[in-house]
């Protein structure tokens, strides 16, 4: 048989865990649910391009380069594996790499891209090489760049198309 005090300990007891699950509930119903991450069509959620801009060759017919600024923020990881220019006959994802003890651009690896990952695809680093660039491309045009991951997804983006020379075209984060 309980005593008085035993009683009044458990009802205590009874009384601090009611009041504490009433306080998280409540506490729960001041927090809002995260937004999902909204779906652009031709976009990777997760995946934003700042500072596009494709730089023609300063000879008519020879390779163009393009260059931005990626953010990506979201949970699944993925690796770039392709790009592509619409106004270009070929593109491909270029890097520099030493080899035979000389510092020279090659075909890049698959970019991976983690919750967090900043890319700068730059003058002297990263970039994409638009081979055979159409010359309908005209400084003050826009070029149509598409980025292929892993699993076949595809981010699509537009680049400002700037002469050879264009103080913009080394330019970095300044919006261009």
């Amino acid at each position: 048989m309980k005593t008085s005090i035993e009683s009044g300990r458990a009802l205590k007891s009874m009384f601090a865990a009611a009041t504490m699950a009433s306080a998280l509930s409540l506490s729960a119903c001041g927090t809002e649910p995260e937004a999902p991450v909204e779906e652009v069509a031709g976009t990777i959620p997760g995946m934003s391009i700042e500072n596009a801009r494709m730089v023609l060759n300063a000879v008519e017919g020879n390779p163009a380069a393009v260059y931005f600024d990626l953010k990506y923020d979201a949970d699944r990881g993925l690796s770039i594996r392709r790009a592509d220019v619409a106004q270009a006959g070929s593109a491909t994802l270029h890097d520099y790499g030493e080899y035979d003890f000389k510092v020279q651009m090659m075909e890049a690896l698959p970019i991976p891209l983690t919750n967090g990952a900043e890319v700068a695809f730059k003058p002297g680093g990263l970039h994409v090489m638009a081979f055979d660039p159409s010359s309908e491309l005209k400084p003050g045009g826009k070029a149509e760049i598409t980025l292929t991951v892993s699993g076949g997804q595809t981010h699509k983006f537009e680049a400002e198309v700037l002469a050879a020379g264009d103080p913009r075209a080394t330019a970095a984060g300044d919006g261009g």
